[in-house]
């Protein structure tokens, strides 16, 4: 399974995934309940920065540099976003919205980069138990939320492929062009993924 874990050492790193997840859920949380107002915008971004610098990614930049490329990575989510709240909402809306989305993304982010896979897996597992009572299969359960924790940042990572090998056939920015190979790539990622699930005895 791909993982985006990047080593490191500092505090976030040795933060035991169960503590670790449920900080940075409260900080998404946190910024998913701002208001639609222009200081949305602002508070989000700002929250962002302070997030990355705390948590000790030894980037060399006090974590801009790693949140910079957190950015670059999902800019067709935040534009596509973006575009998509301007046609029903007026911008003040569009922007907090689209701010509170973005800034939700790179904080979850922060807990892919500095948590390992098995880690994650063992903590939801844990947290998942009590629900066995009703039903629940913890395991599937977690192997579910660990997938859809890397699949935005995954999808971004083939969206950028994709642009840089058309840049180097000399292709010309057209988003009907991009959607195509796009897509083909997103499959094959998924194909990839589910034989990799049903190796492992998961239908």
């Amino acid at each position: 399974m791909l993982t985006l874990y990047r080593p490191g050492d500092s505090w976030l790193y040795r933060l035991p995934a169960g503590p670790k997840t449920l900080l940075l859920l409260m900080s998404v949380f946190g910024v998913l309940l701002l208001p639609s107002a222009w200081w949305t915008a602002g508070a989000a971004a700002g929250i962002s920065l302070v997030a990355y610098a705390l948590a000790g990614l030894d980037d060399g930049a006090w974590g801009v540099r790693e949140l910079g490329r957190q950015l670059f990575a999902v800019r067709w989510a935040i534009l596509f976003t973006l575009a998509g709240q301007l046609l029903f909402l007026g911008p003040e809306a569009a922007v907090a919205n689209t701010a509170r989305v973005t800034a939700s993304l790179v904080l979850a982010g922060l807990l892919v980069l500095t948590t390992r896979v098995s880690d994650l897996l063992d903590a939801f597992e844990r947290g998942l138990r009590p629900l066995r009572r009703i039903g629940v299969d913890s395991e599937r359960a977690a192997l579910l939320l660990t997938v859809t924790l890397g699949t935005v940042p995954v999808l971004a990572r083939l969206a950028g492929e994709v642009r840089e090998a058309q840049r180097a056939r000399g292709a010309r920015a057209s988003l009907r062009l991009f959607v195509v190979p796009f897509l083909v790539v997103s499959l094959k990622h998924a194909d990839q993924l589910g034989d990799a699930l049903a190796a492992r005895g998961l239908q």
